[in-house]
């Protein structure tokens, strides 16, 4: 059945990933409502999680915002080319994270979504793949937010050493990606949300951008986030933009207290507020 507090509960749920993996997800939702309780057609978050960070854990973070505000939100597993937790934009975990309406329909049928309103939010490699999920189904999602992101992944992996743990972290992404920047270029470049920001700009999608000063992990986010969000306004974007910037540490808990609330609010998913 799935842990139950603060007025939601999580739901389980296993996926065939792209490669055919069978995969873990997790759905919360409103405490009120299961299988002898359908549920009117709500908005649905997909929230694809950050580097290493399970779907529970991912879920978790969400405290009892969805039955605030009405909605449900999605978070998978997640699966790359070779590692699960470690997909950095893979154009199958971005595939992934688009059927996750077809999955929820066929494993949680109680489940009703409004295909009007469903949204990507997601930090640090989650932030990544929501600017991917945008640029690459750009019909798909009514809006989006992203944090502390990832855009250009050829920087990042050069970033990687000068970051905690950066030489392991360079070695998973030549295991994933299949090569460095410098031998497989392309492979960098399509997880890269710098490749579509013609599609993001002209999507229509509100997009929200965030990021930090302040970020150890994802250092100098002028460079990634901040570089990102200029490009994207010299575009002229057709859909509203907009971008948040402070001095926030890279933590889970100034994700889950700071940067949900605040993305959740700003699409309009909290009424209260």
């Amino acid at each position: 059945m799935g842990e139950m507090s603060d007025g939601i509960k999580h739901w389980g749920f296993r996926y065939r990933a792209h490669n055919g993996v069978l995969r873990y997800g997790v759905v919360v939702a409103p405490a009120r409502f299961g299988p002898g309780n359908p549920t009117p057609p709500l908005p649905l978050v997909i929230s694809p999680h950050g580097r290493g960070v399970r779907a529970i854990t991912n879920a978790r973070l969400w405290r009892e915002l969805p039955a605030r505000g009405g909605f449900a939100v999605v978070c998978p597993g997640g699966m790359g080319r070779r590692l699960p937790l470690h997909s950095w934009g893979w154009r199958g975990q971005i595939a992934d994270l688009a059927r996750m309406p077809e999955i929820l329909r066929a494993k949680r049928p109680w489940l009703r979504i409004d295909a009007s309103r469903i949204y990507a939010v997601g930090g640090s490699m989650g932030g990544q793949e929501t600017l991917l999920l945008l640029g690459r189904y750009p019909r798909l999602l009514a809006g989006a937010v992203a944090f502390d992101s990832v855009t250009d992944f050829a920087l990042r992996y050069e970033q990687f050493a000068r970051s905690p743990r950066g030489t392991r972290l360079q070695a998973l992404a030549r295991v994933e990606v299949g090569g460095t920047p410098r031998t497989n270029r392309q492979a960098y470049v399509l997880r890269s949300p710098a490749n579509w920001l013609r599609a993001i700009a002209a999507s229509g999608v509100p997009l929200q951008v965030w990021w930090s000063d302040a970020d150890e992990i994802v250092i100098d986010q002028g460079t990634q986030s901040g570089r990102f969000f200029e490009k994207l306004l010299a575009l002229d974007p057709r859909g509203r933009v907009e971008k948040r910037t402070g001095s926030w540490s890279h933590t889970a808990t100034s994700y889950s207290r700071l940067q949900l609330p605040g993305a959740v609010a700003w699409l309009g998913l909290l009424p209260d507020v």
